[in-house]
């Protein structure tokens, strides 16, 4: 059973050879480099090689709002052949040396057609871009932000970590509290009053840049049923 992804790497690394060779151009973006500018309308996609990246919306008002990361083996914008507006309010950003293989949408739709498993792996990369959203939706909802934040760090710690998270030790996080907020559509001051929580039942430790999870057992158990 999946539980829902805020990280996706290594969704397509089974064709990996595939798309090499079919045409493409090599780009090598530094960090905070635009992968996909703001206002630009989706014309191309992306299979990561190395480094990795953030999408997200910027607001007018300036206030961002994450939707997700991407490493190697994935892909990003996926692949589809409808013009959505919302698009042209997302942005991608390199977050270390990131390097993909462009393809064009006509050269990709070539290869998905022809390719009877990449349009499966297609599909079911997009069932579980919706499964995030729908999880966000009935989270955000739903739950106060306490168990809002331990849900977004448990699924989170279970990215990093394959397999049963709760027989390691600690799990390593590199994210800043305005990821976390932004992540979740809440305040910093929210973020900050909860991380300080979890600090005092010994449940993680916070640095700069960086957060880990001492206690996964017992940060599970601040989660709701639909993530663990």
């Amino acid at each position: 059973m999946l539980t829902p992804r805020f990280h996706f790497a290594g969704d397509y690394s089974a064709f990996d050879a595939y798309f090499r060779a079919h045409p493409h151009t090599k780009r090598h973006f530094s960090k905070v480099e635009y992968l996909w500018k703001p206002g630009q309308p989706y014309d191309r996609i992306h299979y990561y090689i190395s480094g990795a990246a953030v999408c997200f919306v910027e607001h007018e008002s300036g206030r961002r709002k994450l939707v997700s990361f991407h490493g190697p083996g994935t892909i990003l914008p996926g692949y589809h052949t409808t013009f959505f507006k919302i698009e042209l309010s997302l942005v991608t950003m390199a977050l270390c040396e990131t390097e993909v293989l462009e393809f064009s949408i006509d050269t990709f739709q070539k290869m998905f057609r022809n390719n009877p498993d990449l349009a499966e792996s297609v599909v079911n990369w997009y069932s579980r871009y919706v499964n995030r959203f729908l999880f966000e939706t009935i989270h955000q909802e739903f739950n106060p932000s306490r168990v809002r934040l331990c849900n977004l760090l448990y699924l989170l710690a279970a990215c990093k970590s394959p397999g049963n998270i709760e027989d390691r030790d600690s799990v390593t996080l590199e994210l800043t509290q305005e990821n976390l907020a932004d992540l979740l559509g809440m305040s910093r001051v929210q973020v900050t009053r909860v991380l300080a929580w979890l600090r005092d039942q010994n449940i993680l430790t916070t640095s700069r840049g960086r957060l880990t999870v001492l206690d996964l057992p017992a940060l599970a158990s601040l989660c709701t049923d639909e993530t663990v």
